[in-house]
């Protein structure tokens, strides 16, 4: 058996490497360095107790409530009761692999110190984690901004027996499936649950999650890039170094170095190197490097502010030990994430619609010379006609999804919390963005191959032959109309399992993972 990979987390110093492979199942273990901080930090938050001092989510009710004085015998339930209030959300539960995410963000950020809860909460998250005992978490109801409260409610709620936990992929009360594992119920102390439910964790983990698999299919949507050139006999030209270095921009310079390495050597190109009387390819063969590089700059960009967010700490207020001083501020306000979001939106729906492009050229036999929608008996056979329109449907969808949700901000809590990120709308519709590039992919993958059969005894380079040849292993030549969608379905395997990139080889620099 392969052994699961392990990552050390170091609060405020954690890779993105390492997000990445949390998000794919590595063990989480918190580097045992961080509990002088954790300690420290504790211990001032019982110094302001003592003190008797107003400190806002220490003594204090929350949000528009602020000015209510709590006092001292109400510390605990006043901790309690900020979770089962807030822990409000509705839909459908977070996937296991966000929650474990989302638990590790939240472990990295208050093992920080600055949170002020003790070592006991620390150990329950840990241990959460250890036995996979996740909470099951409702994926609607946050704004981004005090924090993603609900979501995050949901998540303390289960550390304290309240609510709902996942075991084995199935739901079960958390208090019993806490016992079954041995573990007690936390009872929360001063400012712990407010926390825990401070944070930009949740929308954070999602968002990490869209920038991996978006990071993948960019890569895939090169490979498919290069079999539509070579199934419409376009021109490797448009990649040449010399073009691209004008430019300057660093995501097309390595895009089109990619695209020049996946076609090289290509038997496909030697055929009609001369005798061509097309002057130019359409914009969808010829701007890939233009299109596909700035999506890899913009994907760059989001990384740089999700790594940076991701090891920061967003609870509020904050602990500082040394001066034994809590300071409010506005930590929670996700507007970094929902940015890098909105962005990461706009590139799944450009790299989606230029390959829907070339499929669409692919099945056009004015454009591709090659057989109306690639079926060698047309009029009989349907071929890819309907494929092309799953495709554009599904670009149409993403058009839709990727209008900015950043500034679609509403007031909450009476308008003390007046202008909010909408963060986690932003990171949440990201998954279902990849999921339908992911098939806008396979459909190209599948008509790029087709076109490319019809070349035959021509053959294209031996990186884009490769990956033929797995498709092949799978989904064979369309001679004459089939149920479709079973293609469809096993070349989407391919595209989400990374099949394709390992087929090709393809090895852009990654700074997402």
């Amino acid at each position: 058996m392969t052994a699961v990979p392990r990552v050390v987390v170091q609060p405020g110093d954690v890779a993105l490497s390492e997000w990445h492979a949390i998000y794919q199942g590595a063990v989480v273990a918190l580097d045992p360095a961080s509990a002088s901080a954790i300690r420290k930090g504790a211990a001032a938050v019982e110094a302001i107790i003592a003190r008797q001092e107003p400190v806002y989510g220490i003594n204090t009710g929350f949000g528009k409530l602020a000015s209510v004085r709590i006092a001292a015998d109400d510390l605990e339930r006043l901790q309690r009761n900020i979770v089962l209030s807030h822990a409000a959300g509705v839909g459908e539960a977070m996937p296991r692999a966000i929650v474990r995410l989302m638990l590790a963000l939240k472990l990295a950020s208050l093992a920080q110190g600055a949170s002020g809860v003790r070592p006991v909460t620390i150990a329950m998250l840990q241990a959460m984690l250890d036995k996979d005992v996740l909470p099951a978490v409702p994926c609607q109801g946050s704004v981004g901004a005090s924090g993603d409260l609900a979501p995050l409610a949901h998540m303390a709620a289960a550390m304290i027996g309240v609510g709902e936990v996942l075991v084995d992929g199935k739901r079960l009360p958390a208090a019993a499936a806490l016992q079954r594992h041995g573990l007690e119920p936390l009872t929360l102390g001063p400012k712990e649950g407010l926390a825990l439910l401070n944070g930009t964790q949740f929308s954070t983990a999602y968002a990490l999650a869209g920038l991996f698999e978006a990071g993948k299919l960019l890569q895939t949507a090169l490979v498919t890039g290069i079999l539509s050139t070579e199934a419409a006999k376009g021109s490797d030209a448009p990649f040449d170094a010399r073009i691209h270095r004008l430019c300057r921009h660093p995501g097309q310079l390595q895009c089109a170095q990619a695209l020049r390495e996946l076609m090289a050597g290509s038997g496909i190109r030697a055929s009609h190197l001369t005798g061509d009387d097309r002057v130019q390819d359409p914009y969808c063969l010829r701007c890939q490097p233009q299109v596909m590089g700035a999506a890899l700059d913009v994907l760059s960009h989001a990384a740089s502010l999700l790594g940076t967010e991701a090891n920061g700490v967003s609870d509020n207020p904050l602990v500082f030990p040394e001066e034994g001083v809590a300071l409010s501020g506005g930590n929670f306000h996700a507007e970094p994430v929902a940015f890098a979001a909105d962005m990461m939106a706009l590139a799944l729906c450009e790299v989606g619609a230029l390959a829907e492009r070339r499929i669409a050229l692919l099945v056009d036999p004015a454009l591709s010379r090659l057989p109306a929608f690639l079926t060698p008996t047309p009029g009989l056979d349907s071929g890819f006609m309907i494929p092309q329109v799953t495709a554009a449907a599904l670009v149409s969808e993403n058009k839709q999804r990727a209008a900015p949700a950043s500034i679609d901000s509403i007031p909450t809590s009476a308008n003390q919390e007046d202008h909010v990120s909408m963060a986690a709308h932003a990171a949440r519709r990201l998954l279902p963005m990849a999921e339908n590039l992911a098939h806008i992919l396979a459909i190209e993958l599948l008509a790029a191959c087709q076109g490319c059969d019809f070349h035959l005894p021509l053959r294209s380079s031996a990186a884009i032959e490769r990956v033929r040849a797995v498709l092949r292993e799978q989904v064979p030549h369309l001679e004459h109309d089939r149920l479709i969608a079973v293609d469809i379905a096993a070349a989407a395997g391919l595209v989400r399992s990374g099949a394709v990139i390992d087929a090709a080889g393809i090895a852009l620099p990654e700074a997402w993972r």
